[in-house]
C-alpha cells in the first residue's frame, strides 16, 4: 500500500511529483498546436483560393506543395524543414555578411507544424468552397457584390459547416504532431513523459498519464467542435 502510495507521489505537482513538469508540457503542446494550427489556416485558406482562381504557375506551385507535404511523413518533414531551414537562413545571411542565428525552438515548431498543416487546410477549405452551390455565388455577382463582400458575406458562411469536420480533423492531428517536435529538442507534453520517466524509472506510470492528458484535451476539443458545428448549422434540415 505504501508504495503503491509513493508511487503515486510522483504525480504531484509540486516535487518530488512531476505532475507540474507534465501540465508545463500540456500547455506547451497546447501552445504550439493552437500556433502551428493558426498559421496553418491562414496558409490553407490562401492555398484554396489559389488552387481555385490562381493563375497556372500558382496552381502548379500550391499542387506541389500539397502534394510533397501529404505525400512525406510528418516526422521527415518536420526534421528536414527544421534543420534545412535553418542551414539555409543562416547561408543566406552569411552571404549578407551577418553572422549565423540560432532558431528559437518555440518559433521553429509552430513554423514547421504550421507549414505542414497549411497543406491540408489548403484540401479542406478547397473541398469547402466547390461544395457551395453555383448559385449562390452568381447571385451575389448579379447583385453587385464585390469579391471581398462575397467571400465574407457569402462563401465564409457556406463554407464553415462543410469544413468544420475537416477542421476537426486537423486539430486533433497537429495535436498528435506535435509529440514529433521532441526530435529537435523543445519539450512538451511527449518529451515531458520521457523526461519524467527516465528520472524516475516509473515509464508506464508517466506515459500512461502523458496519454490521459492527450485525452482529455481530444475529448475537451470533440465537444468544442460539436458545439460550434451545431452553431453553424443552426437552422439547416439535420441529415438522417
Amino acid at each position: 500500500m505504501n508504495s503503491s502510495n509513493s508511487i503515486f507521489q510522483l504525480l504531484y505537482i509540486s516535487p518530488p511529483g512531476w505532475g507540474g513538469v507534465l501540465l508545463t508540457g500540456a500547455l506547451a503542446t497546447l501552445f504550439i498546436s493552437a500556433g502551428a494550427y493558426l498559421l496553418g489556416m491562414i496558409l490553407g485558406l490562401v492555398g484554396a483560393l489559389g488552387k481555385l482562381s490562381g493563375p497556372r504557375p500558382i496552381r502548379f506551385t500550391l499542387n506541389v506543395y500539397t502534394t510533397v507535404v501529404r505525400a512525406v511523413p510528418e516526422l521527415v518533414m518536420i526534421v528536414a524543414l527544421f534543420y534545412a531551414g535553418t542551414s539555409g537562413l543562416n547561408h543566406v545571411l552569411s552571404l549578407a555578411g551577418m553572422g549565423p542565428i540560432e532558431v528559437n525552438g518555440l518559433v521553429a515548431a509552430i513554423a514547421v507544424l504550421g507549414f505542414v498543416q497549411g497543406a491540408y487546410m489548403t484540401e479542406v477549405i478547397r473541398g469547402a468552397i466547390l461544395s457551395i452551390p453555383v448559385g449562390q455565388v452568381e447571385a451575389a455577382k448579379a447583385f453587385g457584390m464585390r469579391p471581398t463582400m462575397r467571400f465574407r458575406r457569402i462563401v465564409l458562411p457556406s463554407l464553415l459547416p462543410n469544413a468544420l469536420p475537416g477542421f476537426a480533423n486537423l486539430w486533433l492531428s497537429v495535436i498528435k504532431d506535435s509529440a514529433l517536435i521532441a526530435v529537435v529538442g523543445y519539450q512538451e507534453l511527449a518529451l515531458a513523459a520521457r523526461v519524467a520517466a527516465s528520472n524516475t524509472k516509473q515509464y508506464m506510470l508517466f506515459f500512461l498519464a502523458a496519454a490521459a492528458i492527450y485525452l482529455a484535451i481530444t475529448i475537451t476539443s470533440n465537444l468544442l467542435f460539436s458545439a460550434i458545428e451545431m452553431y453553424f448549422r443552426r437552422g439547416q434540415r439535420p441529415v438522417n
